[in-house]
């Protein structure tokens, strides 16, 4: 891209710079013409559209070599290595292959299902029999496998049907005694047994679990466009929006693509299913592969072709597991088909490229021109306000993705500028548009707890850590309708790939629904959230955060009064300057919005008790006395290498008395230095990422921790909450957060408060995200279980 970028001559660079809507085709077309005469240009295109040059075929040998590896990983009971080796087969064998006169693939299944059964991973082992008789029916030691792991499950009769079809199909006389003997035992249990079947089934992606009863009002206003606002008076925590992602519009992340499930986004399990066409797509389940690639995992004809004595009930068992479930293939455009046809050009695209050329596909499979597409999504687009570099690379990769398109669809394309200009329009709707899919990840910090309190170290972490991870992107067309506020009344979160929008307070009728597109006051700075949404959304916000002086903003970087007893604030030029460019600055501190009636108390002893403000640098904003901030800024660099050098010895495990000791004298430092409520004390937020990495207060807490020193972990933790109480109150999403580490620290002390603790996270969690709490939290049923061990 850089060097294509460099190629371009600075008269086509300030003619792209400033084009607008209307005169993109023109644009397009004289950059396309440039682009047309260049063969590093059509080189490009041919790395990314060759599939002899492509990463992400289909590969026998190295296939054949994994399965080697796993094998000899298994004798040596090496069982994790063992998984990953066979699951790394499976991506990359081919479905058509022999391997000793077994389907390939089949065969890596069932040796998969037998590590799988070694880690009492029993349902994951009996869908990978499944999955391998999908392909070879007659497989003897499939249905061996099965058999054994449906005895070890309780399925005793189904145990019985496996093993009957098993010595069916065994042909050496050793196998069948073997079987024989097998079916004797399981039997046996059978009969003395009361047999029922235990019935599970794979990821249901049915989601929408509790009905979507509000009907919600756009509205279009002059300063935000279009909105949604409450057609009536909505409770805390009611749920006001349910929706799935629009058409095609979805992806992973590409540092997730390891991890999470290609379709639905959830965690990869142990039998985790790969594309059959290519080597790039990992699935949770053969339900999510279908769904987005489109193709059965199938090598056989219509009947199972199993010959032999067999009852119509058998027959019909036979069918049920080894024909699969052909509904399931019944997709219109699957997301991913286009994708892997021996090219790695989506792979290599940024996100939001990937997706346009998802919704082209789409509007190619519906055969309607682009431009009718474009219309019909009916997105908002910034491409006035996107910055000139930008709108160069909206160019070169507009037309680099049409020309892809023409090498992976048969469908012609017309390669001119009006395409190319719609496209550059869509990318720009879904840069604006598309949505964050997260998940909440559970990161655990263990210490030696054997030594201490009730539990021992393999029960229960010490501290755990809650942190937002992006999995990928999506566009939602009625969710995209949401305005941003940095004071939001309304949260989004995500089930899967199902969009949730709830309220997180009271919203009277007429009132604007608006939720925070990352930045919040109280978690950034006003200079922050304003740089934030500017660079990502090409718009200056005037929310009431960011045009009113605000308690919260004052506070976020302050600094200490000089005055030992003045419990005001102190601010530098930088907060100073953002300050008094707000709209509706005011003079007074009686004017000053507190945001939250939390704050009043405790937040408004920092301003002057007359009612005059004055905001300058270096001035404390109460008692008008000066604080040199270069010094000030000196002993904060000086705290922060301290605590910088003990974040690094808490990575390798290894903390020392000294290093412990200087961290603390630079809390004290940074204590005496900055203001109590400075961000920097208890936390800060990332805006790269969107999310928390706690600091001073936490590490101190979590380094504790990690050496045992169970009551000065807790001590910082409450301190850390104290102060994130008065920044975002009692009740916000970040408490919970909070006080999952600390109710973890509490059971590992047998402390009983903590279930006072672990009954607000629930409470917290619930108003948040309703019934979908314990979906979005699976680690708070561990929790609660020990506080109960804890309380007989």
């Amino acid at each position: 891209m850089e060097k294509l970028k460099s190629l371009v001559p600075d008269s086509l660079k300030r003619m792209v710079a400033e084009s607008t809507p209307d005169s993109l085709p023109r644009t397009c077309s004289s950059l396309l013409n440039f682009f047309s005469d260049m063969e590093l240009f059509h080189q490009m295109v041919r790395d990314l559209t060759d599939p002899e040059r492509a990463f992400c075929g289909k590969n026998k040998d190295a296939a054949l070599e994994l399965k080697q590896k796993g094998n000899q990983c298994f004798l040596n009971e090496d069982y994790g290595s063992a998984l990953t080796c066979y699951s790394e087969a499976l991506r990359l064998a081919p479905v058509d292959v022999d391997d000793m006169d077994k389907n390939l693939v089949a065969a890596l299944y069932v040796n998969r299902a037998s590590v799988l059964h070694k880690l009492d991973l029993l349902m994951e082992g009996r869908r990978d029999c499944n999955r391998a008789l999908q392909i070879s029916p007659s497989y003897a030691k499939a249905w061996y496998r099965r058999g054994k792991m449906n005895a070890s499950l309780g399925n005793f009769e189904d145990a019985v049907h496996d093993l009957n079809i098993a010595k069916n199909l065994e042909l050496s006389f050793g196998g069948q005694r073997q079987i024989e003997s097998e079916l004797r035992i399981i039997t046996d249990m059978f009969e003395r047994t009361e047999s029922s079947l235990v019935q599970h089934k794979e990821n249901e992606l049915d989601l929408l679990d509790e009905p979507d009863q509000i009907k919600l009002k756009c509205v279009i206003t002059p300063n935000k466009g279009r909105g949604m606002v409450a057609p009536s008076d909505i409770p805390p925590a009611s749920l006001v929006h349910a929706e799935e992602p629009y058409a095609l519009l979805q992806i992973i992340s590409k540092h997730c693509r390891e991890t999470h499930c290609h379709y639905c986004l959830n965690d990869l399990p142990p039998d985790k299913v790969s594309c059959t066409s290519c080597s790039i797509p990992l699935y949770c389940s053969q339900r999510c592969q279908i769904r987005a690639g489109g193709q059965m995992l199938r090598n056989h004809p219509v009947k199972h072709g199993i010959q032999g004595n067999i009852s119509h009930n058998l027959d019909t068992y036979i069918s049920e597991i080894t024909l699969g479930n052909d509904s399931e293939s019944d997709v219109d455009i699957p997301e991913h088909k286009h994708e892997c046809q021996g090219v790695h050009w989506p792979t290599v695209f940024p996100s939001e490229i990937a997706l346009a050329g998802r919704a082209l596909i789409k509007s190619l499979a519906e055969r309607s021109p682009v431009a009718n597409f474009v219309d019909m999504l009916n997105l908002s687009q910034n491409y006035p306000q996107i910055h000139p570099e930008s709108k160069l690379e909206l160019h070169i990769y507009s037309i680099i993705l049409l020309y892809c398109l023409q090498h992976s669809s048969r469908t012609e394309l017309l390669l001119n500028g009006a395409s190319i200009a719609q496209i550059v329009i869509l990318i720009s709707q879904i840069r604006v548009n598309s949505m964050t899919i997260f998940r909440m990840k559970s990161a655990d910090v263990n210490g030696p707890l054997h030594q201490f309190g009730k539990f021992s170290h393999s029960e229960v972490s010490l501290t755990s850590n809650v942190e937002q991870v992006k999995v990928g992107q999506a566009i939602y067309r009625v969710g995209s309708l949401f305005n941003h506020s940095c004071q939001p009344n309304i949260g989004a979160y995500f089930v899967s790939r199902s969009l949730f929008i709830r309220t997180t307070e009271f919203v009277a009728v007429g009132c604007p629904l608006e939720l925070s597109y990352g930045p919040q006051a109280g978690q950034w700075d006003c200079k922050d959230r304003l740089k934030f949404l500017k660079d990502e959304y090409s718009f200056r916000c005037e929310c009431r955060a960011c045009a009113e002086v605000n308690l919260s903003d004052l506070v976020l970087n302050a600094f200490h009064c000089v005055s030992p007893n003045c419990p005001g604030i102190v601010l530098d030029s930088c907060v100073v300057n953002c300050e008094k460019q707000k709209t509706r600055h005011v003079q007074s501190a009686t004017g000053i919005s507190t945001l939250e009636p939390f704050m009043q108390v405790d937040m408004l002893k920092c301003l002057p008790s007359n009612g005059s403000l004055r905001i300058d640098p270096g001035f404390c904003l109460k008692c008008d006395s000066y604080c040199d901030l270069e010094s000030s800024f000196a002993a904060v660099n000086r705290a922060w290498i301290s605590i910088t050098r003990l974040k690094d010895t808490m990575v390798s495990g290894e903390i020392s008395t000294t290093v412990l000791t200087a961290a603390l004298n630079s809390l004290c430092l940074l204590r005496s230095t900055l203001h109590a409520y400075n961000k920097r004390i208890s936390e800060l937020k990332d805006a790269a990422t969107i999310r928390s990495c706690c600091k001073v207060e936490d590490n101190l807490a979590e380094a504790f921790c990690l050496v045992g020193e169970l009551q000065l972990a807790l001590d910082h933790c409450k301190a850390s909450i104290e102060i994130l109480e008065k920044l975002y109150g009692p009740n916000h999403i970040v408490i919970g957060y909070e006080l999952v580490k600390l109710s973890s620290i509490q059971l590992s002390m047998g402390d009983r408060t903590a279930v006072k603790n672990i009954n607000r996270v629930s409470e917290i969690f619930s108003r948040y995200y309703g019934s979908h709490a314990d979906k979005m939290f699976p680690y708070l049923q561990p929790l609660q279980g020990k506080l109960t061990k804890l309380v007989q």
